[in-house]
């Protein structure tokens, strides 16, 4: 099952895009880790749900950008599922307007097409450990390119939600934010790595998110950095 990655030795891979040069591409260079198997490959969106049935992925290659159901709705597809695969967006630019959304969604992070191979594959294995992160410069980077309405709302439904924590957590909430590691944290917060992971998971729960991601969404649109 997927989310049971540290239980074996190999990461189950799929790759979903419309394009087969770039699935050949990503499936020759992940051919040569010997700790990541491409067990499946998607031509859409529309094709997820039986991929993930069929092969239970740890981690899926997501292309935002296809014709019939685009990767942000089959993002969101399957992190609805029980024991959901970790995702990664792809896209070709990284002003894409849907990348917030799919990060919002669920996405463990996204990833520009160009993207250096020995990066890719290391966060393949990055967020297949469940320790996925967004680089800070990307997420402002983003939210500089996007232009939004709404932000006014959603900062104050992000700031809302944050009041939840105790001191501590949203200390932690906003380190998250900044794209700080457990053990950044651990160091610049004065506690163990055990009592951070714990304020994590606690905030996770209260917050009702499945990923660190999404906590440094939610300190960016509480504007809190």
């Amino acid at each position: 099952m997927a989310g049971v990655t540290a239980a074996r030795a190999v990461i189950r891979l799929a790759i979903v895009d419309d394009d087969p040069l770039v699935r050949a591409g990503l499936r020759i260079l992940m051919g040569g880790s010997p700790d990541i198997e491409v067990v499946a490959e998607g031509r859409d969106g529309t094709e997820v749900d039986a991929l993930a049935d069929a092969h239970w992925p740890d981690v899926v290659l997501m292309d935002l950008r296809m014709p019939k159901v685009d990767g942000l709705v089959a993002t969101r597809r399957l992190r609805s599922r029980p024991a959901p695969p970790q995702v990664i967006v792809l896209t070709t630019f990284n002003a894409d307007e849907h990348v917030l959304d799919a990060l919002r969604a669920g996405a463990s992070g996204f990833l520009l097409k160009d993207t250096p191979p020995l990066d890719i594959i290391e966060a393949v294995r990055t967020v297949a450990a469940g320790s996925a992160t967004l680089s800070p410069a990307v997420i402002r980077q983003l939210i500089d390119h996007v232009a939004d309405p709404l932000a006014g709302p959603r900062r104050d439904r992000a700031r809302a939600k944050l009041a939840k924590l105790t001191d501590r957590e949203r200390e932690v909430a906003v380190a998250l934010g900044e794209g700080w590691s457990n053990a950044e944290i651990s160091a610049r917060l004065s506690m163990s790595v055990p009592t951070v992971k714990g304020h994590v998971s606690r905030l996770l729960a209260k917050l009702d998110l499945n990923n660190r991601v999404q906590v440094a969404l939610l300190v960016h649109d509480a504007e809190l950095l």
